[in-house]
């Protein structure tokens, strides 16, 4: 499972013209799902993305999480995060997790993140997204499990 997370002012997501979810300050989240995640590893990458610190404190120090500032997250699923790029010039996804699970876990861990943090928005999963940011900083960080 692989979480691209980005320090935003604002963010949006489209689908088909309308906007599926938005927030101002916070966190962007990309999900990439690949083969063998479960629910246990989505529920510890929750825990970690809710305490990763990457908002300044009073002193200008990375020291204060998206609750800390209460901040609101956009949490899109990302196929192409569940790439492999090692070989030649064509990206491979035989590590990706097939469609129908990968939405199953998905919608489960978005209930679980909504039911942990108070503002989430969402886009909709297997759609054609156009995502708006604007990156504060520039912040971003690829959390793993």
């Amino acid at each position: 499972m692989k979480l691209l997370i980005q320090r935003v002012s604002q963010a949006a997501v489209h689908v088909d013209g309308s906007v599926a979810g938005e927030i101002a300050q916070g966190l962007l989240v990309l999900l990439g799902l690949e083969q063998g995640d479960d629910i246990d590893i989505g529920l510890r990458m929750i825990d970690k993305l809710l305490a990763y610190r990457v908002f300044s404190d009073h002193q200008g120090k990375m020291n204060c999480s998206v609750t800390d500032v209460a901040g609101g997250i956009l949490f899109v699923s990302q196929f192409t995060l569940a790439v492999d790029t090692n070989k030649g010039l064509r990206p491979g996804f035989s590590s990706a997790m097939a469609p129908q699970p990968a939405e199953q876990l998905y919608e489960e861990i978005l209930a679980q993140l909504k039911q942990r943090h108070p503002v989430v928005e969402a886009g909709i999963f297997g759609a054609n997204m156009q995502v708006s940011l604007i990156n504060d900083g520039p912040v971003t960080f690829l959390l793993q499990s």
